[in-house]
């Protein structure tokens, strides 16, 4: 037998310290499980189902009937698409930006999320990390070189993280705070109130806030999710990071936007100009359309999203798992109970639940050490076929 060569192109050292994304492999994953005969339904992932309305993909169509339209544009995002950001914040939250200083575009948020550790940290700053939260909070602080300090969303706070638990030295030496209401993947919803302590908080560490905000629009119950930037002081020391992937159903055309802070936003965008060249101008008169545009649509959307959770709070508790009633976000958080067959192993549970069902969940501890013994549920799935998953978890149970 010939021996193993090393390879002989050797990833960048920095690379180690992020893993393989766990949605990147999971088709693999799915596709053995399918070549064995299972019918398989993802309940994993975040990607809405439904269609954007139809004023919005008119408008991309008519932008690049357009021959002038497919060309560079500006790298934050042509005029138009901020004044559209700066409207959409007037108009929902109450606030002020100037769309000039205040508002830069993004290809998606996900990029501005994870490139804002570059812009910003230096090896051996802390970034407070949400656990468990969005995986690009991690990853891209650990990429910048920077500490990542976890801050516990415990049910009985809420999944609110506990400021008191800061302590100085750690508060000190920080560069970022992340926050994101409505959570992912909690579904759990933060008060104006508790934005106010975090400003403070910042205030006083001279630390920046940066706020996770695309499920702002998708809420239940007459609740309506408020923006970070309505606490007093917050445009001092804070941005924020929205979308249109899951606001209007646009996850594939990946726009977004970053708000706030100017000196921030400076900076973030003079590293995007060295990564990427802009987006294109369809998308981008699209995205108009959407902010701009009539709002109306979204109420019958999230009353879809409604009876999706109402379905699935009652089929996962049915099943034996323990869990909050969300009031935002496309998620339903639930927890192992205790004394099951599966005990604290949310790996172990996905794993038997995808390889005997075919159903496939999110388990929890990809998103950080607190997330062990949970899973996440994804709300984007037809109704009739959420019905059949909800079925098929229900009689695998737990216990």
């Amino acid at each position: 037998m010939a021996a193993e060569h090393p390879p002989r192109f050797v990833p960048a050292r920095r690379m180690e310290t992020i893993p393989p994304y766990f949605f990147h492999f999971l088709p693999q994953k799915l596709a053995a499980v399918r070549a064995l005969g299972r019918d398989i339904i993802r309940l994993d992932a975040g990607s809405p189902d439904l269609p954007p309305a139809p004023h919005i993909t008119a408008a991309l169509s008519r932008s690049a009937e357009n021959p002038q339209h497919h060309g560079y544009q500006p790298y934050s995002g042509t005029p138009d698409y901020r004044a559209a950001w700066a409207a959409f914040y007037r108009r929902r939250f109450g606030v002020e930006l100037d769309p000039e200083r205040e508002v830069i575009a993004l290809i998606g948020s996900k990029e501005g999320v994870f490139h804002l550790h570059l812009a910003l940290v230096n090896a051996g700053d802390v970034v407070l990390v949400p656990d468990p939260g969005y995986l690009a909070y991690t990853n891209g602080a650990r990429f910048a070189g920077g500490e990542v300090v976890y801050m516990p969303l415990l049910a009985r706070r809420h999944h609110l993280p506990d400021l008191t638990a800061l302590s100085e030295d750690v508060l000190r030496r920080t560069k970022i705070m992340w926050l994101n209401y409505p959570n992912n993947p909690t579904g759990a919803t933060a008060p104006l109130e508790f934005f106010a302590e975090v400003v403070a908080l910042a205030e006083r560490f001279n630390f920046v806030v940066a706020h996770d905000a695309p499920y702002t629009e998708i809420t239940y119950g007459g609740y309506r999710a408020p923006s970070l930037l309505e606490a007093p002081g917050a445009r001092a020391v804070a941005v924020e990071f929205h979308s249109l992937s899951k606001t209007y159903n646009m996850g594939g055309w990946r726009a977004g936007a970053a708000v706030g802070n100017a000196e921030v936003l400076h900076a973030l965008t003079s590293l995007i100009g060295n990564v990427d060249s802009g987006m294109f101008k369809g998308i981008l008169d699209a995205g108009v359309a959407a902010l701009t545009g009539d709002q109306t649509w979204t109420v019958a959307r999230n009353a879809h999203y409604e009876r999706r959770r109402d379905l699935a709070v009652a089929a996962l508790r049915a099943a034996g798992l323990r869990l909050e009633v969300p009031a935002a976000a496309i998620y339903v958080w639930a927890q192992l109970p205790e004394g099951g067959r599966f005990g604290n192993d949310d790996v172990a549970f996905t794993e038997a639940l995808l390889e005997t069902t075919g159903v496939s969940l999110t388990p929890g501890s990809i998103f950080g050490p607190s997330g062990a013994g949970s899973v996440r549920v994804s709300l984007c799935l037809a109704d009739d076929r959420l019905t059949e998953a909800m079925r098929r978890v229900a009689a695998f149970g737990v216990r």
